[in-house]
């Protein structure tokens, strides 16, 4: 046999094993790199998460709103319930009694400012005299020629801007009518069968955790219904404590103005930023400039209050949520979504927190035994190891 030449390389074999080179990696950056794929799978799973619900964005939102509204019936739907009502005319009573307390304060509200319009309109009247004559008279020395046209370009101004939005708050009315239904739609089915519909979703789950499952919801369900109630007693001081200040400075159209505070405290950020505006507009005309400085430091008291004070303490005890957790969400809802996400950030979190930690935890009673209408926002232990006795002891005082 001829000897292999020299300048040829022997090829390895392919049945030979590639050498281990993990030795050789620093144990730090094996966990970091492990660590890092992980956490850009979980960052890329909620992205898509985020992008489907707004894409979706026309239906999550009713949805979303028709749970709140549901938490915020259901207690009033069960107390009909157990004094034998039928269910579907408990919720036919309740979800009547509702749209009729709503109307009836947003006619009060448009009634009592219709009466009191012509009243505003002579104060304005006299109020833009005034001011005229001091841009007349006054430090500026400004010509009536100057005056008028300004005012003329103001009424250009707004005359364009109203000509070229016409179509879109045709759109944006459409959008809202639809979207109204479809949350009135929604809220019948949750009031009506909710237990139904959930008992439905719970199959989904395996049989070994479906009762985990099962209460991790009725528990996230009553912190649902802990932050409503939270929602509306924040509501209620807003209103009472602007109404209060706006009574003794004087401005007219208190009541109205203290029922539009409340409608709009349940609108984070926005809704108080509005109704504090007419507030103060109203004490302008009305009071002068003092007058509305002394409105306005009022409505900023008022909401330093609620965002400082009521909501963190209020809110955070009734879901069990820590006050800095429940600024940190308002804002980053607001960021990511806007209004809608202002509103449904906080409840969001209180049913997954309420239902993460029923999950961890691994003594839960029957999901019979849960009350989701009285219970606070979760009642397992943070400690999974704890005695079961103990739990149990602990629910019944």
């Amino acid at each position: 046999m001829s000897e292999p030449r020299r300048g040829r390389r022997e090829q390895p074999s392919s049945s030979e094993p590639a050498p281990d080179i993990s030795g050789l990696i620093p144990r730090g950056l094996r966990v970091s790199a492990a660590l890092s794929w992980r956490f850009i799978v979980v960052i890329a799973a909620l992205y898509a998460v985020v992008f489907l619900m707004g894409y979706l964005a026309a239906v999550v939102v009713p949805v979303s709103i028709a749970l709140l509204l549901a938490a915020l019936m259901a207690p009033a739907v069960s107390r009909l319930v157990r004094a034998r009502f039928p269910r579907g005319l408990a919720t036919a009573i309740v979800l009547v009694a509702g749209l009729a307390v709503l109307g009836g304060l947003l006619t009060f509200v448009i009634t009592q400012f219709s009466s009191g319009l012509p009243q505003l309109q002579v104060q304005l009247s006299n109020s833009l005299n005034q001011i005229k004559d001091w841009l007349n008279n006054g430090p500026l020395h400004l010509r009536q020629e100057q005056i008028q046209d300004f005012i003329n370009q103001a009424i250009g101004f707004l005359q364009s801007n109203i000509t070229t939005t016409a179509l879109t708050t045709a759109s944006t009315v459409g959008e809202i009518l639809t979207g109204f239904v479809l949350t009135l739609f929604v809220t019948i089915f949750f009031l009506a069968g909710g237990d139904g519909i959930w008992s439905f979703l719970v199959r989904g789950a395996p049989q070994t955790i479906r009762s985990r499952v099962d209460v991790a919801g009725r528990r996230g369900f009553a912190s649902l219904v802990s932050y409503i109630r939270a929602t509306a007693a924040v509501a209620v001081v807003d209103a009472v404590g602007i109404g209060i200040g706006l009574w003794i400075v004087g401005v007219p159209l208190v009541i109205p103005l203290a029922t539009l505070v409340f409608l709009g405290a349940f609108i984070p950020i926005i809704g108080a930023v509005i109704a504090g505006g007419i507030a103060v507009l109203i004490a302008l005309v009305t009071k002068g400039l003092i007058g509305a400085v002394i409105v306005l430091a009022i409505v900023i008291g008022v909401m330093q209050l609620e965002s400082h004070v009521l909501q963190p303490l209020l809110l955070g005890r009734a879901v069990r949520l820590h006050p800095l957790a429940v600024v940190l969400a308002i804002a980053t809802g607001l960021v990511a979504a806007g209004i809608a996400g202002a509103l449904l950030a906080v409840p969001l979190l209180a049913v997954l927190n309420s239902g993460i930690r029923s999950l961890l935890h691994e003594h839960d009673p029957d999901p019979a035994a849960v009350d989701v209408l009285h219970s606070q926002a979760a009642k397992p232990n943070d400690d999974p190891g704890e005695d079961p006795g103990e739990d149990g002891g602990d629910e019944k005082k």
